[in-house]
């Protein structure tokens, strides 16, 4: 995955949060579904791509660092 699709897929999770106000929480679930492409890329340079505030990247490093503990599961 590349640093532009990582940010169309972030962008899109984001807003996709924006309608039930749950962006942090579409912020974690993107780091933990895609952590081990993610590994290596500069995490504020993906946020500012997605076009989401820079300060997000913390929470997408919080997602990763969760990947190996939970498991995503359909609603």
């Amino acid at each position: 995955m590349t640093i532009d699709e990582a940010a169309r897929e972030l962008a899109r999770m984001y807003h996709q949060g924006i309608a039930v106000r749950e962006q942090a929480l579409s912020v974690h679930l993107f780091g933990i579904k895609f952590a081990t492409q993610l590994d290596g890329m500069p995490l504020k340079v993906l946020a500012a791509r997605a076009e989401i505030p820079v300060t997000h990247a913390t929470e997408i490093k919080k997602g990763m660092n969760l990947a190996r503990y939970v498991e995503i599961r359909k609603a």
